[in-house]
């Protein structure tokens, strides 16, 4: 059994690595923040924005300051799953077959452009995101027990694209939306950036491990001892609930996306050093855990509403325990 981190010293580790991050990331205080929670909830995140943004250059980054076994992985159309589970190959000085593992075995993936492959290879990663291991002719082969997938897709572009099916969107902790930088921070881009060749690394701006993955499955396991009061648990159970109710949406939050969403309430309270789960960790967390599980209703689509404003609305509307 792993042994639990007390909540100061999660709060304390949770500062390191917002600073040592911030070494190489400008701005996206907020995005790190969120990045944080899931990993300290064991969820998965899809990052959406244009390119340019600093989307993966973020997750190498977070890979640095955690010091964990960081995978890449560039989706292409015609990327297949062999080329990301492995495959088993015959090894004729043996007479027998061995398992080259493919790049998911790593303990953070970046699945970058993932809605640039088709279905099949996506699918690829279900059982992987959903269970930690992955199936090869028929045999089981357990992935590190802190895997993560962070994936990131551009909205910009519709062409040569495959969306991701709702089965794996729900797959999701979060889905984080990555805007361009105010002009205070591109300036800041610039002269940190501007003078350099080449692209950034994380080792060149002096990123170093605060970390591993032994301190943070102590940290995730603190994250256990926060405490879910019954107020706060039916709160999130009659938000998730008012998704499938409004006539504004044609289909709602799964329970999935309830239990991801007292999970991700109960990292974010560890990571503030609370032992307890207040209503305010449910909003500031809810946008982000619903807005990729909603289908608006033709009807909300032709008034050209947004999920975003009916999950705010969602929020307002369902009654908080006080």
């Amino acid at each position: 059994m792993t042994e639990s981190a007390t909540l100061d010293q999660v709060r304390t580790l949770a500062e390191a690595i917002r600073g040592e991050v911030a070494k190489a990331i400008v701005g996206q205080s907020e995005t790190v923040e969120h990045l944080l929670i899931a990993l300290f909830a064991r969820g998965h995140v899809l990052l959406e924005g244009p390119p340019g943004t600093a989307k993966t250059f973020l997750a190498q980054s977070l890979a640095a300051a955690l010091g964990l076994d960081f995978g890449r992985i560039q989706f292409t159309p015609d990327l297949m799953p062999g080329d990301i589970l492995g495959s088993n190959l015959f090894n004729f000085s043996t007479s027998a077959f061995t398992l080259t593992r493919g790049p998911i075995f790593c303990e953070l993936l970046l699945a970058d452009e993932i809605n640039r492959t088709p279905p099949k290879t996506q699918a690829a990663l279900l059982e992987a995101m959903q269970e930690r291991r992955i199936t090869l002719d028929g045999e089981a082969h357990a992935l590190p027990e802190r895997f993560t997938v962070i994936a990131t897709q551009n909205p910009i572009e519709s062409q040569g694209v495959y969306p991701l099916p709702e089965a794996q969107l729900d797959r999701f902790l979060f889905k984080l939306l990555i805007d361009y930088p105010s002009a205070e921070e591109e300036a800041r881009v610039v002269r940190l950036y501007g003078e350099r060749g080449g692209a950034p690394s994380p080792a060149a701006m002096g990123l170093g491990a605060v970390t591993d993955a032994a301190g943070i499955a102590r940290a995730a396991a603190a994250v256990s001892t926060v405490t879910l009061a019954e107020p706060v648990s039916d709160y999130i159970v009659r938000l998730i609930r008012a998704t499938r109710e409004t006539a504004e949406l044609s289909s709602g939050a799964s329970p999935r996306a309830a239990v991801l969403l007292a999970q991700a309430a109960r990292a974010r309270a560890a990571l503030d050093g609370r032992d307890y789960v207040v209503p305010d960790d449910v909003k500031a967390l809810a946008p982000a855990v619903l807005r990729h599980r909603l289908l608006l209703s033709p009807a909300a689509e032709i008034e050209g509403r947004s999920g975003e404003a009916i999950v705010g609305e969602l929020i307002e509307a369902t009654e908080a325990p006080r």
